[in-house]
Order: structure tokens, then sequence, then C-alpha cells
């Protein structure tokens, strides 16, 4: 009997090593940990996937593309069953995207643009985030005066919020951009912003009316400089675009110069990454249940004093 017992627990143990094995096994990339940003939707992924009781590897490529490309290389020969890349680079990791293709290993972006090779890039309409963005600080001045940006042409969502703020500007002659930086180095971008903005601010000083930044991350430095210079909330509006938790603190602190975001749902979308991994590879219905095109798109939300309460909860 007991031998018996012996027995069906050893195969009770072989049925969970072989179920665990075939766990359904997804890898998730994050481009750049230190960007908050990409940090939320790849962490959100993680979370998800494990909550569907999957296996996940989670990597880092602390915005090295070559380490990138290695990662995604790794991922493809682990034979993993899906891939979720966030805000990376199809144009530049295209032979990987193309072997992952050729590996049958499907792939989902995030706010990284599309790829012929990946199923579909889930993002806001940065279109419409630009807009957004750019047409509320004009509105803050009443349509004239001067302002200076803060941009990241290196990423395509906030290059995109760049053209379009160059669009409205040339629609709107009484709004004049008296000088930009644009951000290069991005694993030493803080100081990169630090060190541009500084001196933009000392060069146009008294002179500027308006700050546009292309992401949440450089408005949090230009708010510390415009702090330090004793500017106060109004004085100089500053609007960026991607909302968390630090920018809805700062938009809500009366000492902040950051007067608005337009708030990207990041955990929701690598959550929605994971779910349409779901429906499309394990439950194999057509991608076009999940996106028609070669987007997925999200709403985002604008986020000043009117309504920043709600995002605090």
């Amino acid at each position: 009997m007991f031998g018996f017992r012996k027995m069906l627990v050893a195969a009770a143990a072989l049925v969970a090593l072989s179920q665990s094995a075939q766990a359904f096994e997804v890898g998730i990339v994050g481009f750049q940990f230190s960007s908050e940003t990409h940090a939320r939707v790849a962490n959100a992924a993680a979370a998800a996937a494990k909550a569907r009781g999957w296996g996940v590897t989670l990597l880092n490529s602390e915005g090295a593309l070559p380490k990138h490309a290695e990662q995604f290389d790794a991922l493809i020969a682990k034979k993993v069953d899906a891939i979720i890349i966030a805000m990376g680079k199809p144009v530049e990791a295209d032979a990987q995207f193309q072997a992952a293709k050729a590996a049958k290993i499907p792939v989902i972006t995030v706010q990284s643009g599309s790829s012929p090779h990946a199923l579909f890039d889930i993002q806001t309409n940065e279109y419409k985030v630009g807009s957004d963005a750019a047409l509320y600080l004009l509105g803050q001045l009443g349509y004239q005066g001067n302002i200076v940006t803060a941009r990241f042409d290196l990423n395509v969502a906030s290059r995109i919020r760049g053209r379009i703020l160059d669009a409205v500007l040339a629609e709107n002659q009484g709004v004049k951009e008296l000088g930009k930086f644009s951000m290069a180095r991005t694993q030493s971008w803080r100081d990169d912003v630090r060190a541009g903005m500084q001196a933009l601010l000392l060069q146009n000083q008294g002179k500027i009316n308006g700050i546009w930044a292309s992401f949440d991350g450089q408005a949090y430095i230009i708010d510390d400089l415009l702090q330090a210079q004793g500017v106060k909330k109004g004085q100089i509006p500053l609007i960026s675009v991607d909302g968390g938790k630090e920018t809805y603190a700062r938009i809500a602190d009366p000492a902040s110069t950051f007067l608005a975001t337009v708030a990207i749902p990041f955990e929701e979308m690598g959550k929605q990454a994971v779910d349409a991994i779901q429906t499309i590879v394990v439950e194999k219905k057509p991608k076009e249940t999940v996106a028609s095109g070669p987007y997925l798109f999200t709403d985002a939300v604008l986020v000043d004093k009117t309504n920043v309460e709600q995002f605090l909860k």
C-alpha cells in the first residue's frame, strides 16, 4: 500500500513537471527601465502574464541598442511562445523582428511604432496627444508669447508630438519658439536635459512665457530648474505628456511649475498586450478580432488642476 502511494505521488510529480514544462512562456523587453514609462509597461505586462500562470522572462535593455538586439535574440533562441517589446526600435532591430517571425514567435510592441514583422503596436494616437498638449499650452498663453521646448526626436512618440507642435506653431504666428533643446544621449539623458535646458533658460531669461516638454521625465528636471530660479506656478506654464504618480503630485503641488500633462495609460497598455496574446496566440483567434491594422489605439486624458485629484487616488 505504501509503495503504491509512493508511485501515485511520483506520478503526480511527473504530471506537474510536464505541465510546468508546457507552461506558456512570454518574453518581455523594456528598452530602458530608468525611463519610468518603459518600466511601467513592462512590469504591468509581467504582472498580467504571471496572473495567467504564464512563465515570464523580463529584460531591461538599459537604453543600449546592441543589448536590446542580444536580448531579443536570446528570447528567440529560448523559443518563448510570444514576445512583448515596450518602447522598442522596430527599424534598428528589424533583423530581430524578422527572425522572430521566421521562428513563428508572435511579437506585440507597445509605444514603439509599427513593424511589418510584428502583430501590431499598442499606442495612443500621438497625433492627437501632440495636439492636446500643444493647444493646452497655447491656450494658457492666450495664443501670444514665447516658448522654449525640450524635445526627443530619437523616440517615435515624442518626435510626433514635436512635429504636431511645429504644425500648431506654424498656424499660430503669435507664439514664437525662442529655442529648443534636443535630447540625444539616451543612457545619461537626465544630465543631458539638465545641462541643455539650464543653458536655454539662461539664454532666454525674462523672455519665456511657456515651456513644452516632449515627455514628463524632461518636465521634472525643468520644473526643478524653474523652482530653483524662484518661478511660481502659472508664471511660466510647463506642459508635458505621459502621466504618473510624480507628475500628478507635481500638478497638485502649489510650489511646482508643472501645470498639465496628457496622461497615457501605460499599465493598461501592458495588460492589453497580454490580453491580446491570450486571444490571438492561446485561443488562436484571428488578429483582426483585436486590431484591424498595424496599431491598437488607446485613449489618453489631459490632466490639470481641474481633474488631478481623481488621478492621485
